[in-house]
Order: C-alpha cells, then structure tokens, then sequence
C-alpha cells in the first residue's frame, strides 16, 4: 500500500494487503484481491498472511493509495483549559518508525532530506506501508512538533494476541502554558529541564478548574487494543489503568510475544500495543487511566494526567486507587521478545559515541563525542550529496557507511545523570545491551540471540546502550535524542548510509525547488537559525 501525505491535526489509518519482496524494484502496482479475515478469534490472521509472515522480507501490497490533506494553520488552543498560542513557521512531517525503504526523501527531516516547507506551500510526502502497528507523525522543524503539529499513525496487519475491539491510537503527551519556543530558550540557559504545566491524553486534560478528561467506554468481558504513543517533548511516563492487567503485544513497530504488566514505562517517541480486558466490572464501574510522569521529568500536574475508563453507560468520577510502583525512567526492554525470531552475529564495524553537554558562553550544548550538531535548513544533507560536493563539517557530525548489507554497532555511553530516548531513522534496531554504568566488551555480555528489536530506546542515566542495524537503506539516516530540546540543542548525528546509490533515488527537482522557496521565505521574513536545524 501507498501512503500520500499533501501536508496536519488528523489521525492516520492506512490498511495493507498481499506479498512482494522487499526490495528497491517491488511494484506499486495492483496485486492480489482486497484483504479479508482478522477477525476477533483470528487477529494472528492478515490475509494469505500472519503473525508469522517476516515482515522484514515480504510485506503486504494493497496496490492501493491512501491519500489524505493536512493543512496548518495559526491558532489559540486550550488543551487543559488554559488558552495559549499554537505557532507556526516553516515545517516538515516525520513518520515516525518508518523504515522509507529507498525513499529516504520521504523522511520529511529538514536540514537533511529537505529544506523547511514555507508558508503557502505545500509538499507530498509518498511512501509504501511495508512494516504494520502502531507509530506517529510529527514535524521535523525545530520544536514544532510540540505546538500540535503531530498525530497517530495506524497500518493494519496481524496481532500476536487477539482482542474484540480497536480503540485506536492513545496519545500520550506533556503540556506546558508558554510556548515550546519560550521553553528552548529557558533550557539552554540551566542545567536543569523546564518544569511542564501538564499533560494531555489524547489532546485534552483538566487543569485546576478548567478542561475536560478523556472518557473512554468498555463493556464488560470484552477486550481492546489501545495503541500508546508518547508524544512528549520531555516527559517519561507510566502508564496503567486502575484494578486492570495489561497485555503488551508489540513495542514500536515490532510485534512481540505478549506480556502481562500492570504499569508499563513509555519514554519519548516510544510506542507499545497493548490490550485491555474490561474484566472488574464487579469491583467498581469507573476506573482512573493514568499517565504519570517520572523522576526524569519535572511536571506541576504529574498525578493529574488521567482519563476516565467507564463501563457501559456508568460515567462519573472514579475513586479507585493507583499501582504502587518506583518513579524510576527506565525501559521495558528485559520484557520484549520480537516474536518473528532474528540473531545477531558480529558486526563488521563499529563505533563509540560518548554524551556530554558542553557549555558556550552563557548557553549550554548537548554533544556526541564533542560535537554539537548543527545542520543548515536552506542546505540540506541530500542536496550536498546531489550537488556532489559533500564536503561535511565536524559540526554535520556525520559518519559514513559506504558499505551494503554490513551490520554496524555502536555504543553510547554517558557519564551524566540523565537518561535519553535514542531513535534512529530508516531503521529498526537490536539492543545489543543496555545498563547503569561504563561499557566494557569484557564485563557486559551482549544479547545475540533474538535481541529486543525497535526504533527508539532509551540510554540510562549514567549508563549505556548497544545497537545494531543493517545497512540495508540508501539514505541520510537521523539519530537523535528525542527530548525535543536535546536535539534542538545539538543531541543528534546523521549516518550517510551507501552514498554512491543515493542520487538515483532521488528527485532532485524537488528538492531543489523546495529549497528555492524555503530559501526566498527566509529572507523575506528575516528568519534566523539559532539551533541544530532539526
């Protein structure tokens, strides 16, 4: 199936049927009859396919495109009650978790697949629905994102568990009362992170006397599948609901073998599928659903960001009491077993990147083995690479993996008390390892067989992380932190993944006329870069 995007403020469902190799030659064409089956009792079930079905080698073809219009505006928005602006500038859409397999054009980053989209223009973001789950979009144009300009991502396919009813995505995310633009420029001045005003679940929460909760109706004995996605610009949750158990059944855009929890840890741009059983309809009719921030992550309204599960027609204010559990900002990776099985052998390069924050002048700067990074919005990554003439800065922090189908590895460390959700672009990865501490090929045992599989993951404080991933993707390939003011400040690199075969997936009128107008906005309204550029 193909997506198309004309640029944003709706949910995406895209559905996808039938089977092609994953290759850079697969056929958009019509292919196969309209997808049936994926009942309640058979969600293992996806057409001639199933949860078994590796994803990552053949994937569904609908031969059908879904198109949708999303449009930005300039407005006053009151989430929680409390009415503030919602700005806008230039912008692009990211999807997050796709892998863009030879569409790395489509990645929508600016500074390196594109320059900003300018005001009164428009772009068509087209890419084939190759993995399926739960994910999200959002703008990759400074911190745009978090005034709004985000919103969930839903493709169809198989389900290790079977459940009666999809409730859809369930977004998760913080809200502060000043614009994120103001915040940036407190962050970069201290050491310590802005403290949030709230929380949103689903774009609305109270504040003190004003808003509104979410409301969600169940019936009793029936199960859902709710599709968390956290969206915060700075906040790690846990997430539970109230007397309930629930089942995980996929971590990002990878389905797993399901596990059973009561409060599941969520960092920023993470994603877990999980499934809801309405089954203590005897205990109480109203149950609080909670998503409280952790002791990474500074919030005036953490034990307020809830919603409202009810049954049946029942609704009124629960008085149900929360899990206990330790506010500690920590992944659920010990949990996660990718239920299509894959081994990791040795990888035939590898890197070390250590995470420090340095301080110029009166502002402060996240860096990457002592690189801030700074990219430049009217000069993108792909148009120096089409112009031939790729002559990276330190400061692009690029590294450059020229060779195909070669696993590369990377350890990150970092010896500050802060841990960072990691996410990488046009890939998923395997955790190799992850801990409290320093890394040391002769005291940490790597994970070979049938490592955690996922697109973001976090980096403890204090600690480490391992990945690995093919160089499978032709592209420029982003990874960032995703603490939107990390990255703002610098927290990223970009991997230039098999250059030489990049031009030929390239449309390069396109990108040169989009930067035409980005750079023709920019003068005219006098626009100045004061960040990473991503």
């Amino acid at each position: 199936m193909i997506m198309k995007l004309l640029l944003l403020r709706l949910p995406l469902v895209l559905q996808v049927v039938a089977a092609s190799p994953l290759s850079e030659a697969t056929s958009f064409g019509p292919r196969g009859p309209p997808c049936r089956g994926n009942t309640p009792t058979t969600r293992g079930q996806w057409c001639g396919h199933s949860i078994n079905t590796d994803y990552t080698r053949e994937a569904p073809n609908t031969g059908v495109t879904r198109e949708y219009w999303l449009e930005l505006t300039d407005v006053m928005v009151a989430p929680d009650g409390v009415s503030r602006p919602a700005i806008g500038n230039g912008t692009s859409i990211h999807f997050h978790g796709i892998r863009q397999l030879f569409t790395n054009q489509n990645d929508g980053v600016t500074s390196v697949t594109q320059c900003p989209t300018p005001v009164g223009h428009s772009v068509t973001y087209r890419w084939r629905a190759l993995q399926y789950g739960s994910t999200w979009y959002h703008s990759h144009f400074a911190l745009q994102a978090w005034e709004g300009v985000y919103g969930g991502l839903v493709i169809n396919g198989p389900a290790t568990a079977n459940y009666d009813e999809d409730l859809g995505p369930l977004i998760l995310t913080d809200w502060s009362h000043t614009t994120v633009d103001q915040f940036s420029a407190q962050d970069k001045g201290q050491l310590l992170p802005p403290i949030m005003d709230s929380g949103l679940i689903n774009g609305t929460n109270t504040f003190r006397t004003g808003g509104r909760r979410l409301t969600i109706r169940v019936s009793a004995g029936k199960s859902y599948r709710i599709r968390l996605v956290n969206a915060a610009v700075d906040t790690h949750f846990k997430f539970s609901v109230d007397h309930h158990t629930l089942k995980v059944i996929a971590a990002d855009l990878v389905p797993i073998k399901p596990y059973s929890t009561k409060v599941i840890n969520i960092s920023m741009g993470q994603r877990y599928d999980i499934v809801l059983t309405a089954n203590q309809g005897h205990f109480a009719r109203n149950f609080w659903m909670r998503t409280v921030p952790q002791a990474c992550s500074f919030n005036r309204n953490a034990h307020q960001i809830r919603a409202i599960v009810h049954y049946d027609d029942a609704l009124s204010t629960p008085s149900t009491i929360r899990y206990p559990s330790v506010p500690l900002c920590k992944d659920e990776t010990r949990n996660l077993i990718p239920y299509i099985k894959k081994g990791f052998g040795n990888a035939n390069r590898q890197s070390s990147e250590i995470v420090a924050i340095k301080k110029r002048g009166p502002l402060f700067h996240w860096t990457l083995n002592s690189t801030a990074m700074r990219l430049e919005w009217g000069n993108p990554t792909l148009k120096k690479i089409m112009d031939r003439n790729p002559a990276f800065r330190r400061s692009n922090a690029v590294i450059e993996l020229p060779e195909p189908n070669i696993m590369f590895a990377m350890v990150i460390q970092t010896y500050l008390p802060v841990p960072h959700p990691i996410h990488l672009h046009g890939h998923d990865f395997y955790i190799l390892a992850q801990g409290v501490g320093v890394y040391s090929h002769n005291r940490v045992q790597l994970n070979h067989i049938n490592p955690p599989r996922r697109d973001t993951a976090i980096l403890p404080a204090l600690g480490y992380l391992v990945i690995a991933f093919e160089t499978d993707n032709p592209g420029a390939w982003l990874m960032h932190c995703h603490i939107g003011f990390h990255l703002n400040d610098g927290f990223g690199l970009q991997f230039i993944e098999r250059a030489r075969e990049i031009p030929a997936i390239i449309d390069r009128a396109l990108l040169d006329s989009g930067c035409a107008a980005w750079r023709s906005f920019q003068a005219l309204n006098s626009i100045n870069q004061d960040d990473s550029g991503v």
